[in-house]
């Protein structure tokens, strides 16, 4: 009997590992809700970004000596390993037993959950989690994150920012451009937003932290967020 296709999570690294260190609260209620979810009969892959983790060693290496974009992304991807590790062990009774490194090798998995991580210098764990995506077949990526909803502008410093509940890829690429930027924080990558946009993919942005949302969107109900396509 085949399986269903899986549920595609790009794990904000700020969610796991803010400024204030690793949010064990988040991790205890995200895993209880997957274990609910895997009960139904679903199945997840979920990629992880670097966080704060990643953060501290690029500001660490730079108070040091000149930094090149792919040593700072190489420290990103690190990160998101050791993240990624953390979170295959929460979830080692149910997780397939090795991380992903690679996301154009698929693997014998049997598992409820598949965890992956960073793969190369020049995109964030957001175009993993869409090359995921395409090798397991699925049509969308739930993208979870610190924010509610995709913006027209930094809500931070512009008061006249204009959320989205729905947005085209041409739309939305016009606000992140087309160039990644090592430490950047696009609500989804530019590389991985022109993959996206190929492959005429899904891609829903919500708040991590607001996990009856996240059922919402699992369930197919109504969610605060955003759908681009």
């Amino acid at each position: 009997m085949p399986h269903p296709l899986p549920v595609v999570i790009s794990l904000g690294g700020s969610l796991v590992v803010p400024p204030t260190g690793i949010n064990t609260e988040f991790l205890q209620s995200f895993h209880h809700l997957i274990l609910k979810y895997l009960k139904k009969g679903r199945r997840f892959i979920l990629i992880v970004g670097g966080g704060s983790t990643a953060r501290v060693y690029m500001h660490a290496a730079k108070e040091v000596a000149p930094l090149q974009p792919d040593d700072m992304d190489w420290l990103g991807i690190h990160a998101t390993r050791i993240n990624g590790h953390l979170l295959r062990t929460v979830f080692r009774s149910v997780a397939h037993k090795v991380m992903v490194k690679d996301p154009t090798r698929r693997l014998p998995w049997t598992e409820g959950v598949l965890i992956a991580a960073g793969w190369k210098p020049g995109w964030s764990t957001d175009y993993v989690a869409v090359r995921m995506a395409r090798l397991y077949g699925a049509k969308e990526v739930i993208n979870l994150t610190n924010i509610e909803r995709v913006y027209s502008k930094d809500p931070a410093k512009f008061e006249d920012a204009r959320p989205y509940d729905s947005i085209t890829w041409k739309d939305f690429r016009a606000i992140v451009g087309d160039v990644w930027k090592p430490g950047s924080n696009a609500p989804f990558d530019p590389v991985a937003s022109r993959l996206a946009h190929q492959s005429k993919m899904k891609v829903v942005i919500a708040k991590g932290t607001d996990f009856m949302n996240l059922q919402h969107i699992l369930d197919e109900k109504p969610f605060v967020g955003t759908t681009i396509e």
